[in-house]
């Protein structure tokens, strides 16, 4: 099978501070000589280095990577919004992007007039538009506002209507960034379906998404970018794994940083009767253990010092994902285990047969409180767990790793 798009060694590098934002930049950049310049000067970096793939007449292709990758400029290099330094891209057949899908709106102008002016900016001539016009309309949902100039349309109304006119073109090839985010689920659907029918009719579709189903759902290859570079390109089920552990270990790397810059601020009260000297993270045979995975059993040794006889102390376990959002928590006490009085060093050990957390970035606050929980003697909240990302079915958003099972009857 021949291909749509070929994307030979391309590199394009910018300047800090340099943004080009819409297709209003588009027309500058068509008459702009390329920059065969491949050194950095002062404040320029390289947005995409060295990059290349070629895409097959009607393949549905994912293209995944953190924030800064180089998506979304790869993107507009295919849509010709810029430039490439270096390198060579080739485009078989009729592109239609939806990247800024109001880029060639005009806010004075009624949205009937924006649908022409859009369309014709997208390539579609007038007789084209005539016939498609009442489907754009309706697919958008702004048909009571359509002769009200786009000036007093919701953000979500302007975002729907540059969606529908976009989607209607009946491309050859389709480069999408994240614009099925637009308006409420409902639209979103529709946004998803629609993509769906052009991928049945045969169209080429790029796809950038943090949504790990949808890309799923309709890649089957995607490629991962990090830093402007490829680091995976494959079977979304190779991939998409290996994206979320690159995203695990960047926002593990921002918690230590918080963490450590925290923990210089604030100051141990050395005249706490009892004190968390040191945790350690175990295997089972005791050996240290840094990367975890679902199901593998927890266990943390506590090593703690009290400085003077404290009655009873209850010892506390939170784990807390990335985003603030508290797991679990696990009482000394409520397992049965009642200490008496302590003095001197003590070793306490903290297990989970079975961790069923999904994978993700979770920090462990260690904490110990007096018999009765009205006050803690000491906060410790500098240790990291980290679940990594090696079966499928455990992406997303869901804090546990369910074990269920589904019958029929």
């Amino acid at each position: 099978m021949s291909n749509a798009i070929e994307f030979t060694n391309v590199w394009k590098k910018f300047k800090k501070g340099e943004k080009i934002n819409s297709l209003r930049d588009a027309i500058p950049n068509l008459f702009k000589r390329k920059d065969r310049n491949l050194t950095l000067e002062e404040r320029e970096f390289w947005a995409v280095k060295d990059v290349s793939f070629n895409i097959e007449k009607g393949g549905v292709i994912g293209i995944m990577g953190p924030n800064g990758a180089g998506k979304s400029t790869i993107l507009k290099l295919l849509s010709r919004i810029i430039v490439p330094n270096e390198g060579s891209i080739k485009i078989i057949g009729r592109l239609s992007a939806l990247i800024e899908v109001t880029a060639g709106f005009h806010s004075e102008l009624t949205g009937r007039e924006n649908v022409y002016l859009n369309a014709t900016i997208l390539g579609m001539r007038k007789k084209e538009i005539d016939a498609k016009f009442d489907d754009i309309v309706e697919f958008s949902g702004v048909r009571e506002f359509i002769d009200t100039p786009v000036k007093r349309y919701s953000s979500g109304m302007y975002s729907r209507l540059g969606f529908s006119v976009a989607a209607h073109m009946e491309p050859d090839i389709l480069l999408v960034d994240e614009v099925l985010s637009v308006g409420d689920i409902a639209f979103q659907a529709k946004c998803a379906q629609k993509i769906r029918e052009l991928l049945h009719s045969g169209a080429t579709i790029v796809l950038v998404s943090h949504q790990l189903d949808m890309i799923q759902s309709l890649c089957k290859r995607v490629i991962l970018l990090r830093r402007g570079e490829v680091v995976m390109d494959g079977d979304v089920d190779e991939v998409i794994p290996h994206y979320q552990n690159i995203v695990n270990h960047e926002i593990e790397a921002e918690m230590k940083g918080k963490l450590g810059s925290n923990a210089e601020k604030v100051k141990v009260d050395t005249s706490s009767a009892i004190e968390i000297k040191n945790v350690r993270m175990v295997k089972s045979d005791g050996a240290p253990q840094e990367n975890f995975s679902v199901g593998d059993a927890l266990h943390f040794i506590i090593n703690v010092t009290a400085r003077e006889e404290v009655e009873s102390p209850i010892f506390k376990v939170d784990i807390v994902r990335s985003d603030g959002v508290l797991c679990c928590s696990s009482f000394s006490d409520k397992t049965g285990l009642i200490l008496g009085n302590v003095k001197g060093d003590l070793t306490m050990n903290f297990v989970m047969d079975k961790l069923l957390l999904t994978p993700s970035i979770y920090m462990v606050k260690f904490s110990v409180w007096d018999k009765n929980k009205i006050h803690s003697y000491h906060v410790r909240n500098q240790d990291i767990l980290r679940i990594d990302m090696d079966q499928m079915e455990y992406r997303g958003g869901p804090v546990l790793a369910l074990e269920a099972k589904w019958s029929v009857s």
